[in-house]
């Protein structure tokens, strides 16, 4: 691969620093890169291989006549809304890992272990799916590829970084508080996080189900290709720093035994399967933490449903469930 010029739009944000990141850590052919964020945080200096990069505003005008091939955004919605076609326009293709764009059918929806097919359609922009709903479809594409999916119910216990610095800071300060006597305040939380888990994450739709739940419901359709998986999820709030986990259970139109699942789960890229009940090996946020991977463990035949299998699995929500695999698309890109 040359050298590409790529900028990273969000770039002091906790998932745009992941970014950064993984472009040092996955060697991507960097050619020139350029750091953009909001007036706030413009004139910030951040690294990049050594080298200090100055954070630039961004405007409507920043991407004109600059020579930028690749835009990985983490800058929220409403930032991508107003500036990803802008940038498409400038000659970019821009990698948004905000909700803006999922679901507009003319966007790719992609995860590379799963899709990378449907990078080729991208009109300008290219979507990185919910964190949530990525590591889920890395788990499940092994098993849909030899007996389809027909049915997901999943239950996630999803980290406090998921909800960005505010909510790390939110769960610190409150267990310092909570130690130390001192009133509790929840602010980015809809409740107490500190020793406490929260299910809502989102606010509820009219079918009473969240944002949050109804996106892994939308975005695992779109991915599998599929319009027909019945999908149902309940997102919760851990009070863990970083690391998504899910319990999921699933139905196939053929049985999938114990031992099949596993041996298929060994093969699949993009996943570590750390399965063996005897000496208590099983995936855990703490041991998913800084990985690319998605971990994957709990694996048991159902007991009442003939071809119903339940697992477990583990991902590092910033990195694969955000900023590895927007570098990844690139990579594919």
């Amino acid at each position: 691969m040359s050298g590409k010029v790529v900028a990273v739009v969000g770039a002091t944000g906790a998932v745009g620093r992941e970014m950064i990141r993984t472009l040092e850590r996955r060697n991507f052919p960097v050619k020139q890169i350029r750091f953009f964020a909001s007036s706030r945080s413009a004139g910030q200096h951040l690294k990049f291989n050594g080298d200090d990069v100055v954070v630039e505003e961004l405007t409507e005008k920043a991407f004109d006549n600059q020579g930028i091939e690749i835009a990985l955004f983490s800058a929220g919605g409403d930032t991508s809304k107003q500036f990803s076609p802008i940038v498409a326009k400038a000659g970019a293709v821009v990698i948004d890992n905000s909700s803006a764009w999922r679901m507009n059918p003319e966007v790719p929806l992609v995860v590379p272990e799963v899709n990378p097919e449907d990078v080729k359609f991208h009109k300008g922009i290219i979507a990185n799916p919910n964190c949530s709903t990525i590591q889920m479809v890395v788990a499940l594409k092994p098993l849909h590829d030899y007996s389809r999916v027909l049915r997901i119910i999943v239950s996630t216990y999803q980290s406090v970084s998921g909800a960005g610095q505010r909510g790390i800071d939110e769960l610190w300060d409150q267990t310092k508080n909570i130690i130390n006597g001192k009133p509790i305040v929840s602010a980015k939380f809809p409740k107490q996080i500190a020793f406490n888990v929260i299910p809502q994450i989102d606010v509820f739709l009219e079918n009473h189900f969240t944002k949050e739940e109804m996106k892994m419901v939308n975005e695992t359709r779109k991915i599998m290709h599929d319009e027909h998986i019945a999908t149902t999820a309940t997102c919760v709030r851990v009070p863990v720093l970083r690391g998504h986990s899910e319990s999921v259970y699933i139905e196939t139109e053929k049985k999938i035994s114990r031992d099949k699942a596993l041996e298929l789960f060994s093969k699949a890229p993009g996943i570590v399967l750390m399965d063996d009940p005897s000496t208590g090996k099983y995936p855990v946020p703490t041991e998913s933490a800084d990985q690319f991977d998605t971990y994957v463990g709990r694996v048991r035949e159902d007991l009442n449903i003939e071809n119903g299998l339940n697992f477990w699995c583990v991902s590092d929500n910033l990195l694969k469930g955000a900023a590895s695999n927007a570098v990844q698309i690139a990579e594919i890109l």
